[in-house]
């Protein structure tokens, strides 16, 4: 068995958004309260993170997670990287670097981002987080503890981003092109977070259609659309209008899936 939770699935800004007035940034419905996007997957014996945004510290604890074997990063941008210095609680916990699947692309930034905790043993803060990265290569799969995961391709524009499954669930999010070969490989995925960031279409980000497309090529048998951002409008008012088996995620929402 495996367990998914949402941590967070709104935009790089989240939601509410500052300063802004409309009905979705002034609802009271607590599906409409969005931090940045992220995952925590769950075995008896394994626990992951995928992407560490500017929220990692509130969505831990909130979620009471006291171990962490490792973080998986979709790509390098600020709403994904973020939270990575508070890392360093899981690192006095567990006496350990903490390990960090990323593209090299994406290591190049979480090295120029947190730069202090790259620099010679004898010169590191004793405070500062420290990291074990690990490249992320097509084709090659992860394996951590039991877990088998497969990474993805995909592009955010023109910039890589890795879409995960594990057996037959997948986190696909952050893309505006999926090539055939990747679509492939999501063949056979039963359950699937996906980004669906407004109603309109976007020049780096799939919309509301284009993930239900998505979701019903593939013929899952649930799907949750994440990365959302403030203009789709109300969860309940758009959850009504969605196939039966698809859903806005919401933040906190768990589901156990019963992993090949």
């Amino acid at each position: 068995m495996m367990k998914i939770t949402i941590l967070g699935c709104g935009t790089s800004q989240g939601v509410p958004v500052i300063g802004c007035e409309c009905d979705v940034c002034r609802s009271t419905d607590p599906r409409d309260k969005r931090l940045r996007t992220s995952i925590l997957i769950q075995t008896d014996s394994t626990t992951i993170c995928v992407d560490a945004g500017p929220d990692f510290r509130q969505q831990m604890l909130r979620e009471n997670v006291k171990h962490l074997d490792a973080i998986l990063i979709t790509h390098h941008h600020k709403d994904h990287i973020g939270g990575l210095d508070d890392v360093r609680s899981f690192n006095f916990l567990q006496k350990i670097s903490m390990p960090i699947y990323a593209s090299p692309e994406a290591q190049e930034e979480i090295k120029r981002e947190y730069s202090y905790a790259f620099v010679d043993k004898e010169e590191l803060y004793p405070g500062a987080p420290t990291y074990n990265l690990i490249d992320i290569k097509d084709d090659t799969p992860i394996k951590i503890n039991e877990l088998t995961i497969e990474p993805i391709p995909l592009l955010h524009l023109k910039m890589l981003c890795y879409a995960f499954r594990i057996g037959n669930f997948a986190y696909v999010t952050d893309f505006n092109y999926m090539s055939e070969k990747s679509f492939e490989k999501l063949q056979g995925v039963e359950y699937l977070v996906i980004e669906a960031l407004r109603k309109e279409q976007h020049y780096s980000h799939i919309c509301l259609s284009e993930a239900i497309d998505i979701a019903q090529r593939l013929n899952v048998k649930k799907a949750w659309f994440t990365h959302i951002s403030h203009t789709m409008g109300k969860a309940e008012d758009v959850n009504k209008t969605l196939p039966s088996n698809m859903l806005l995620a919401y933040d906190g929402l768990s589901v156990t899936i019963e992993n090949d």
